[in-house]
């Protein structure tokens, strides 16, 4: 095992590689630019390294200075979370050429897969099905050729990015050269890169990834699968495990096709398959993330296996200590994506300083975390917080304890995400495994408030708290009011209504 690790990233990811290092009694460099000189990976870490300005071109993304932080410091190997330089081949042979440890997959493997249309080419050759489309980058005159021989509508996607940057949704021919010109320069802009490739649009398919780990002696797993269907605008909001929709049949025909693509790719360390999967559960290659995802906390629930110690065990050498037939899902887990955005303006950023704050806790409850009471939320970078995970014995009590623990999740100062989610969690069709990648977006769009009716107990609680908010000249506004849906007696003592009342307005206070 290395004794030094640097963490090429911020927030809770580098906080989540830190923890897992010292369990490892490695020692970890944090690296930060001027807005992060007091995050909270900089306090955890051992040591920590100043990159520059707060814009990432200028810090995080500059290749040459974190190669010198980890030289300066001794850091034999460096984790690069995801964002940000994670998915770079030209920083991962950096890493080589400075011999120090990358710690993900090898460059070829990521130059492969970094482009969509390489990684079709490689898939193709492999037997992989994936969706109708070109295997290339394409001219204008050559999408028309394409879309009019696979049919409307089509989807426009960057080849050398994600995250929903340079993809448009075409219906018809007269739509495609807009779409085209709007799709490429997007691509440009976002990836450096204009190469744009079509495919046939599957109509309300669900997003299904499946993780990967291989190790660099032949051994390849897969880890299950992740249900990642409830997104907005093409970016993940909510994400599960195991899939409502799977069987076991269909889990094993997935899982071993991540495998094939994996070992085509050549691929070492942990990684991520994605497949859209349509209504007939037809399920086609769509990506390889080749890095550890946003979501990976789920799959670590349902499986036991720390996903990160395993990616610093395979990039020291190891070897995976179990098989295929060693890795079995148990139970359901839940993540919310918590974010400092205001869902009521159109998910506005919602930087500034978090005033108060109460994370939820007890059985089953996980919060991978970057932030802290008094953190000053930067507006330089993704404003991402936290995540909330929850693991329990079925869905449905995944469900109602992911309830329970956002209703004891508190931001004070900032705007979040947080109502978004329970919002969701009462939708009909959520409980009931009813989704598609554009299901959320419908929802927004329509106004949708399938919610649950608050009880009489829950009106009059409500209103006390609107009062004592009203009243109180000091109280500024928060994120989120937790209120309580216990059945409690109604006849409870005078005594014991006022010091609920006296502990709800000092919670109003910041």
């Amino acid at each position: 095992m290395f004794n030094k690790v640097l963490i090429a990233n911020r927030g809770e990811i580098a906080v989540r590689v830190i923890r897992a290092c010292r369990e490892l009694r490695v020692r970890t460099v944090a690296v930060y630019s001027d807005v992060d000189r007091n995050a909270l990976h900089v306090r955890m870490a051992d040591e920590a390294v100043h990159l520059g300005p707060a814009p990432s071109r200028e810090s995080y993304l500059v290749i040459a200075k974190v190669l010198d932080a980890a030289k300066r410091t001794g850091a034999e190997a460096i984790h690069p979370g995801y964002g940000f330089l994670s998915e770079n081949a030209e920083f991962a042979q950096a890493c080589t050429d400075a011999r120090i440890v990358f710690i993900g997959p090898p460059p070829s493997a990521m130059k492969m897969l970094g482009s969509k249309t390489s990684a079709r080419q490689a898939m193709e050759k492999a037997g992989v099905p994936f969706v109708p489309g070109s295997t290339h980058g394409l001219m204008l005159k050559e999408a028309q050729d394409i879309a009019a021989k696979i049919g409307y509508p089509v989807m426009l996607k960057a080849a050398a990015g994600g995250g929903g940057k340079g993809m448009r949704l075409v219906h018809t021919a007269t739509e495609l050269p807009s779409a085209y010109e709007s799709a490429s320069s997007e691509a440009a802009r976002s990836f450096s890169s204009g190469e744009v490739y079509i495919e046939k649009y599957i109509e309300r398919p669900r997003h299904v990834e499946v993780q990967i780990l291989a190790d660099s002696h032949g051994n390849t797993v897969h880890l299950g699968e992740r249900e990642c269907s409830m997104q907005r605008r093409h970016q993940k909001v909510i994400e599960e495990s195991p899939s409502p929709v799977l069987d076991a049949d269909l889990r094993a025909r997935m899982g071993a096709t991540a495998v094939r693509v994996a070992q085509a790719a050549g691929y070492v360390n942990a990684g991520t398959v994605e497949f859209l999967l349509d209504a007939q559960k037809d399920f086609y290659f769509l990506e390889v993330n080749t890095r550890l995802q946003v979501e990976h906390p789920v799959t670590e629930m349902v499986t036991g296996f720390d996903l990160v110690h395993l990616q610093l065990h395979i990039a020291a050498g190891g070897k995976l200590a179990f098989a295929q037939q060693d890795v079995h899902l148990r139970g359901h887990a839940l993540e919310c994506r918590i974010y400092a955005e205001d869902p009521d303006n159109n998910f506005f950023p919602s930087p500034g300083v978090i005033q108060r704050l109460h994370e939820p806790s007890g059985p089953g409850v996980r919060v991978d975390s970057g932030v802290f009471e008094g953190w000053n939320v930067p507006l330089d970078y993704d404003p991402m917080l936290a995540k909330l995970i929850v693991y329990a014995a079925t869905r449905e009590q995944a469900i109602e304890r992911m309830l329970r623990s956002l209703a004891e999740y508190h931001v004070g100062g900032i705007k979040t995400n947080l109502g978004l989610f329970q919002r969701i969690l009462h939708d009909a069709n959520f409980t009931s495994g009813k989704m598609d990648t554009g299901y959320l977006d419908r929802m927004l769009a329509e106004g949708k408030r399938e919610v649950a009716a608050p009880n009489e107990r829950e009106l009059q609680l409500a209103a006390i708290a609107a009062v004592m908010f009203s009243c109180d000249g000091s109280a500024k506004s928060s994120t989120s009011l937790a209120i309580s849906t216990s059945n409690t007696n109604e006849t409870t003592s005078k005594e014991s209504g006022n010091w609920k009342q006296s502990a709800r307005r000092e919670a109003l206070r910041s």
